[in-house]
């Protein structure tokens, strides 16, 4: 079993920053690709950015320019450095992960969701 724990959310000023983590912890072979998606109030969950056990990323154009993903594998943690925010990005932030097992079985994993406010 693998569990994803978020942290990092909270309330911030627009104009202003927040870093996300996610850190993935259990029965761990390897790890393809971490993401994160949110979701507001009334909306359906959306990707915000994605990125590969090789480093590559991609974002969504909502976020582009202002989000940066990164990962360190050797902790098996995900991060979501965000600038620039806005009252749109309020929203509760997920982080996924493309857990491999021994047997080279893909799960994928989700985290419980952490909250990020932008005020306005």
């Amino acid at each position: 079993q693998v569990q994803l724990v978020e942290s990092g959310g909270g309330l911030v000023q627009a104009g202003g920053s927040l870093r996300l983590s996610c850190a993935a912890s259990g029965i761990i072979f390897s790890i393809d690709a971490m993401g994160w998606y949110r979701q507001a109030p009334g909306k359906q969950r959306e990707l915000v950015a994605g990125i590969t056990n090789n480093g590559d990323a991609n974002y969504s154009d909502a976020v582009k320019g202002r989000f940066t993903i990164s990962r360190d594998n050797a902790k098996n943690t995900a991060y979501l450095q965000m600038n620039s925010l806005k009252a749109e990005d309020t929203a509760v932030y997920y982080c996924t992960a493309n857990v491999r097992d021994s047997y080279n079985v893909l799960s994928i994993y989700w985290g419980q969701g952490t909250q990020v406010t932008v005020a306005s």
